[in-house]
């Protein structure tokens, strides 16, 4: 849900039969919705569809009659619904455990991991799903120290990580009371007028109703016509495949995400998972194996997204045709930990993924090192990183988010690692997502993020916003790669990505967050263009492959 349109669209109604009035008169005029783009928009070609979509059809008639090599790629999100009728079937598994037994049967330090680990789960079956942002963490673990204290030098390494953390902090939680205070009520005025809008249309309490019911409503009384005008207002902003259901599911998700900031549970971790986040061991030594829960949503779309099953008549058709999915859930609903990340990276790789997903990016780092090593070692190991950009139109260039690809030196970490921004469906002022985080030096490429369409928990499909989007379509489309292109390296298949990515010099969009500023596309990312999985496959095939021999043959064992 793209939360700054909701707010932008909150109505300029008078007083709502809540008894809660909206005071949105300096609010911005609601846009009038364009139709929707096709559910698989984001497959489609420009030149024969009409959307900017990844040539896939076309990327497929290259690849016929070809033969592909299965491709481990490792989710780290916030979990998977194993169930999924899309998903089961291509989950990895761990063949070398024996599921349920309570034993390590492969001795690599996680009991019964059959299908990946949870790095946020506790005894008892228990999961710390619900955190704060790093920077609520961090500002409560170093205030006492240096609230009153003097650096040593003007150049006190830790005194200038405390004054970013206090800055950080500060306006978080400023952003967060802002748009708490702003919401809550609209969350009163959604639920009050949806018991109306049902009424009307003679639905049930657990009944959902959607743009296309509000039709159906044709009373003359001003209240209900009030209640139908707030819920059109919505649906304009969030699509018109969206129903009363989701909106307010997804608005109470993100009012519980902002109260994580203001009332932080700062014991969760120590209570749920028992370890310490500020202490690093080889051996993790925390965690369950239990990979579903109820945020599970986000973790479900990217593998969705990268290669939920095709051409089975059933929600969606993966980028990817012969992957298994390694779901690793180390990420809440709030910023993850530096500890967690780094073991996540590390069980993917001697597990034997070859591509690993990143939906995920915080603004303060406490254990950089801890990732940065991580990421070498998959550097080390051949496996390609794919990373979201992030969702705060912020120029990463200037703002940086974590983790990156620069060492606290200012050096290259030296890995192969995709940074990824989102795109929309047409081509014009409005390609680059308005939220998108963008940057000529940081971000790579862009990718279809905007309204797209995947599986989610308990058989269901969503349509979404995010860079968390745009980086697992393109994590599919290096796993196609390297199907089909098994010699091919970490590096070549980035190489093959980039270069699919053409640039659209001249093309004046809409500069994310900022919609009376226009910037030439090309200025947005190094790249200056959108994968295409048909270019990629094309300079793919004119490569020579430098993958090791002994990696193709047995992955997992040669990084045992």
């Amino acid at each position: 849900m793209n939360i700054k349109k909701l707010i932008t669209g909150l109505l300029t109604s008078a007083t709502l039969l809540t008894g809660f009035q909206m005071q949105a008169q300096d609010l911005p005029p609601i846009p009038k919705a364009e139709p929707a783009a096709p559910k698989n928009w984001h497959a489609l070609d420009l030149a024969t569809d009409g959307y900017f979509g990844i040539s896939l059809s076309k990327a497929y008639g290259f690849l016929k009659g070809k033969r592909s090599k299965q491709v481990t790629v490792a989710t780290i999100d916030s979990g998977v619904d194993t169930l999924q009728k899309d998903l089961k079937d291509i989950l990895w598994t761990n063949t070398k455990e024996i599921p349920g037994n309570g034993k390590d049967d492969d001795h690599n330090g996680y009991i019964d991991d059959v299908h990946g680990w949870n790095f946020l789960g506790g005894a008892g079956a228990k999961c710390d799903f619900n955190e704060t942002t790093e920077e609520v963490r961090e500002y409560a673990r170093l205030k006492d120290k240096w609230m009153l204290a003097r650096p040593s030098s003007p150049n006190d390494k830790a005194y200038k990580y405390w004054l970013r953390v206090q800055a950080v902090h500060d306006s978080t939680v400023f952003k967060s009371r802002t748009e708490y205070d702003q919401l809550s009520p609209v969350m009163n005025i959604l639920v009050g007028t949806s018991v109306f809008v049902k009424r009307e249309l003679h639905m049930g309490p657990n009944d959902v109703f959607t743009l296309k019911d509000l039709d159906r409503i044709t009373t003359t009384n001003d209240t209900v016509k009030e209640c139908k005008n707030v819920w059109a207002s919505f649906f304009t902003q969030e699509g018109p495949d969206s129903d009363n259901a989701k909106v307010i599911k997804d608005l109470n998700e993100y009012l519980t995400k902002l109260n994580n900031d203001l009332n932080p549970d700062l014991e969760a971790r120590k209570n749920i998972v028992g370890d310490n986040p500020d202490v690093y061991a080889d051996k993790p030594g925390y965690g369950n194996n239990l990979l579903k829960w109820q945020d599970a949503m986000h973790g479900t779309m990217v593998a969705g997204f990268i290669a939920a099953k095709r051409n089975n008549g059933y929600g969606i058709d993966g980028v990817a045709d012969n992957v298994r999915i390694m779901a690793i859930k180390a990420v809440p609903n709030g910023d993850e930990y530096d500890k967690d990340i780094a073991h996540a990276i590390r069980y993917a790789v001697d597990n034997g993924a070859q591509i690993i997903n990143m939906s995920f990016g915080k603004k303060i780092s406490p254990h950089k090192q801890w990732v940065d090593d991580a990421m070498r070692y998959a550097a080390q190991h051949d496996v390609l990183m794919v990373q979201a950009a992030g969702n705060d139109n912020a120029n990463l260039d200037k703002e940086p988010s974590f983790p990156n690809t620069t060492a606290d030196d200012g050096r290259p970490i030296g890995i192969s690692l995709i940074d990824v921004g989102a795109s929309t469906a047409r081509k014009g002022e409005n390609l680059a997502a308005d939220f998108s985080n963008y940057g000529k030096n940081t971000v790579d490429v862009f990718a279809p993020g905007a309204k797209v369409t995947s599986v989610t928990n308990d058989g269901d499909i969503e349509t979404e916003d995010g860079t968390s989007f745009a980086s697992p379509i393109t994590a599919g489309i290096a796993a196609l790669i390297l199907e089909y292109y098994p010699s091919l390296s970490a590096r070549q298949i980035k190489a093959a990505i980039l270069q699919s990515a053409k640039p659209l010099t001249g093309l004046m969009v809409n500069l994310p967050g900022d919609k009376d500023k226009k910037v030439d596309f090309t200025t947005l990312s190094r790249t200056g263009g959108i994968v295409n999985a048909y270019d990629a496959l094309v300079a793919a095939s004119k490569m020579k492959g430098e993958r090791k021999v002994s990696s193709l043959k047995n992955a997992d064992s040669a990084r045992k």
